[in-house]
């Protein structure tokens, strides 16, 4: 399997890492956490013009058409530099309407997306060890309604990321003919919002349904909800491993440039021995990773994809908290010191190690998915 990248991938990985670089400073970081919405709207302005955020969707919607692999090399930079902006719930949101949504949907929401003036977000998780897959939020069809939203969506969405500035909400909802996909728009009647802070210091939300209107994207029971799930789980995965290698890097400048009995740090065999583990565990998060995002490729089979997603998920769950740990212990007391930065990459491998279920509930469904393979066969 090849994993180079190519050179249109190149080009998005060199432009990313540059205006993360440049735009996402600690000073910068310490300004938006304490902004209301806790995103960097400059920043966000600034992937757009860069046409980082088109490069992701289709190019019959105004896009490059690079996929998920463009979006994963973009939220890889995003978590070297735990940048606060919604790139992974808009962007999967983007591709899951790209993928399933009509015309006029897809015409209405993905040209605004690559440009930057519309930005979507995702309603994947419930309070309770509910499966993502499984939503208890029900949807029913509105027959009064000749034109716009036919359903009505009743439930409890928890920890909806981003939402303020995000104008429609994707979400998932059960159906008698199986779990589907449906767009809500953020002011829609019979949709209330409670501000819930996060361990990122992310603004997210939990939502309640109450009868809200909205329209279906595609047909319920058609797999998108898998879809979407599957492409969160990889993106998140993606997210970590930047987060990783960004704390890595901290560790390694704070160890080499530290002095004990007249030595550098990174000279102990005890320390040494730390980051050897955080650098091979961040190897297998990115070969998991990449295998995950190969098995989407065109066409695929959704076994074998759900299988890789999962286990990309579960490396960058428990690979990627078992490095910001180690990173957070080798820098002593500094590394809990909120001035110094490297403690917002434990805030963002915590956080993103328990969305959409933490290691168990990743082993669980792919125990699942692996049982079921073999009773088929």
């Amino acid at each position: 399997m090849d994993f180079s990248l190519g050179e249109e991938l190149e080009a998005v990985r060199d432009l990313a890492r540059e205006i993360f670089t440049d735009r996402a400073t600690p000073e910068r970081l310490r300004e938006v956490e304490t902004s209301p919405t806790r995103t960097d709207t400059r920043l966000w302005a600034d992937l757009a013009s860069a046409g980082l955020l088109g490069a992701v969707l289709p190019e019959a919607d105004g896009g490059a058409g690079l996929g998920m692999a463009g979006l994963c090399v973009l939220l890889e930079e995003q978590g070297r530099r735990v940048a606060p902006v919604p790139l992974w719930p808009a962007l999967v949101g983007g591709l899951a309407v790209a993928a399933h949504g009509t015309p006029r949907q897809r015409a209405e929401l993905l040209p605004g997306l690559a440009s930057g003036e519309v930005r979507p977000t995702v309603a994947l998780e419930e309070f309770g060890p509910a499966d993502p897959l499984t939503p208890r939020t029900r949807a029913t069809p509105d027959d009064t309604v000749q034109h716009g939203p036919r359903w009505r969506l009743t439930g409890t969405k928890a920890v909806v990321p981003a939402p303020d500035g995000a104008r429609h909400v994707l979400v998932t909802a059960t159906t008698d003919a199986g779990p589907g996909l449906f767009l809500v728009a953020s002011d829609a009647p019979g949709l209330t919002r409670e501000p819930a802070e996060t361990t990122t210091h992310d603004m997210s939300g939990h939502l309640a349904l109450d009868g809200a209107p909205a329209e279906a994207v595609g047909t319920p029971g058609d797999g998108a909800v898998a879809a979407l799930v599957r492409d969160a789980s990889v993106a998140l995965a993606a997210v970590q491993v930047g987060v990783a290698q960004g704390a890595l890097r901290y560790a390694a400048d704070h160890l080499g440039g530290r002095l004990q009995f007249g030595r550098p740090l990174a000279t102990f065999q005890a320390v040494q021995h730390q980051l050897a583990d955080c650098y091979i565990d961040i190897d297998a998060m990115r070969v998991t990773l990449w295998q995950a995002v190969d098995a989407l490729r065109e066409p695929f089979d959704a076994a074998d994809a759900d299988r890789a997603a999962l286990v990309a998920k579960w490396w960058a769950t428990e690979a990627g908290l078992n490095t910001v740990h180690r990173v957070q212990h080798v820098h002593g007391g500094i590394g809990v010191d909120t001035d110094y930065p490297v403690h917002r990459h434990f805030l963002w491998g915590k956080q993103i190690s328990t969305t959409l279920g933490g290691a168990g509930a990743d082993l669980e469904r792919l125990g699942a998915l692996l049982t079921g393979a073999a009773v088929a066969s």
